[in-house]
C-alpha cells in the first residue's frame, strides 16, 4: 500500500486539492510533512496552512486516482450535502450513510444496544447520539444485563398470568436469572417477600454462603446494576445489606449502590479483622475516603495497604451469627405478599 492509500494521508490530499490549501491537524501530521517535502504543498502566510502549488495539481490528482479510485464522486456528495473534505467531513458523511441506510433496512422492534450501535455507528461500541436515537426511536434498545438471583422461601415469579414458584425454578436451572428481556416482558416478582436482601459482590460467596431461608440474595459484582436495581424496586422497601470484598473495589461498589439506594447497610463483621494478618494482601489503597460508618479497623487497613477477600469470612463459624445481626428481626405473624 502506497503513503498516500492511508486513509487520513488520502483525505490531506483530498482537501489540498478540492480547497487549494490544507490546515494542520495532528492526525495527519504525517501527510502534511509529506506534501512539504515533496513541494505539492507550500506555507501560507497563515500559521499552519499548506497551499497548492498550481503547478502540480494534475499530479496530484493522479495520485489521488491511484491511492482512492473513488475520491472524485467522494468530493461531490461531500459538496452535495454541505461537508468540508477534511476528516471531519468524511466521518459525518460516513455517518449520514449509515443512518440512510438504518432507515431503509427493516429493523426489528427490539435491538441489543451494542447491536444497534454497530448498526449506525462507527462500532459495537459507539456513543449514541441524537442523530442515531432519533433513526431507533421506534426499537426497544437493550442492554441485556442479568442479575443471579438465589431466592428466599415463597417468592414468586410471575408473567402473563402464570405464576413460577422461584425455588423451583432455581432447582431446576441451578439458580435463578432475572435478564433485561424477561423483565422488560413483564417477568415480575411476587409472592412473600424477603426478610431483607443480601447482595454480594463475588460469585463464590454468592454461591456458598449460608442464609436464612427468608433472605433472598443477589449477586451485584460491579458497577452494573440496572437489573438489579428493577429487582430491588419490585420489592420495594425491604431492607437490603451489602456484603463484598475490603479493598477499593468493594468500597466502591458499596457507595455506588447507595447513590441510588441510601439506606443500604454495609456488611463487615468484626471478626474479619483477625484475618489480617494471614490473609491480608498487601497492596495499596487510592487517595479515597471510607464510607462514614466504616468500622475503625478498616481505616487502619487503608493505612497500612491492606486488602481482604470476603471469601474466607462465610467459612468461619462465625459467620452466621455476624449475618444475622446485621440483618432485621423477623416479623412475628404471617408475612404480607408482594
Amino acid at each position: 500500500m502506497s503513503f498516500w492509500s492511508e486513509h487520513d494521508h488520502a483525505v490531506a490530499l483530498l482537501e489540498l486539492l478540492v480547497r487549494g490549501e490544507l490546515r494542520h491537524r495532528k492526525r495527519q501530521h504525517a501527510a502534511w510533512t509529506e506534501l512539504s517535502s515533496l513541494g505539492w504543498g507550500r506555507r501560507a502566510t497563515r500559521a499552519k496552512v499548506l497551499l497548492l502549488d498550481p503547478r502540480v495539481r494534475e499530479e496530484v490528482a493522479e495520485t489521488l486516482d491511484r491511492a482512492w479510485p473513488s475520491w472524485r464522486q467522494e468530493a461531490v456528495r461531500l459538496e452535495h450535502n454541505g461537508l468540508d473534505p477534511t476528516p471531519k467531513g468524511i466521518a459525518r458523511l460516513a455517518q449520514l450513510d449509515r443512518i440512510t441506510a438504518a432507515e431503509e433496512a427493516d429493523l426489528p422492534d427490539r435491538m441489543n444496544r451494542r447491536t444497534a450501535a454497530a448498526l449506525v455507528g462507527r462500532h459495537a461500541k459507539s456513543r449514541l447520539g441524537p442523530f442515531e436515537r432519533v433513526v431507533l426511536d421506534d426499537v426497544d434498545l437493550t442492554d441485556d444485563g442479568l442479575v443471579r438471583v438465589r431466592p428466599s422461601r415463597g417468592l414468586h415469579v410471575v408473567k402473563g398470568g402464570e405464576v413460577y414458584e422461584a425455588r423451583a425454578l432455581a432447582d431446576l436451572l441451578g439458580e435463578l436469572l432475572l435478564t433485561d428481556r424477561g423483565l422488560r416482558d413483564g417477568a415480575r416478582l411476587g409472592g412473600v417477600p424477603p426478610r431483607a436482601v443480601l447482595t454480594v459482590e463475588n460469585l463464590g460467596t454468592f454461591q456458598d454462603a449460608a442464609v436464612p431461608e427468608d433472605v433472598l440474595v443477589l449477586h451485584v459484582p460491579g458497577w452494573n446494576t440496572r437489573i438489579a436495581r428493577v429487582v430491588l424496586q419490585e420489592l420495594g422497601e425491604v431492607p437490603v445489606v451489602h456484603f463484598g470484598d475490603l479493598d477499593p473495589n468493594g468500597v466502591a461498589i458499596v457507595e455506588h449502590l447507595r447513590r441510588w439506594r441510601p439506606g443500604i447497610g454495609w456488611l463487615v463483621p468484626d471478626f474479619w479483622q483477625e484475618f489480617i494478618e494471614t490473609r491480608g494482601q498487601r497492596k495499596q489503597w487510592p487517595e479515597t475516603a471510607l464510607p462514614a460508618d466504616a468500622p475503625e479497623w478498616v481505616s487502619e487497613l487503608v493505612e497500612q495497604g491492606l486488602w481482604l477477600e470476603q471469601e474466607t469470612v462465610i467459612l468461619d463459624g462465625r459467620w452466621a451469627a455476624a449475618l444475622e445481626a446485621a440483618l432485621p428481626l423477623p416479623e412475628a405473624g404471617s408475612p404480607t405478599r408482594c
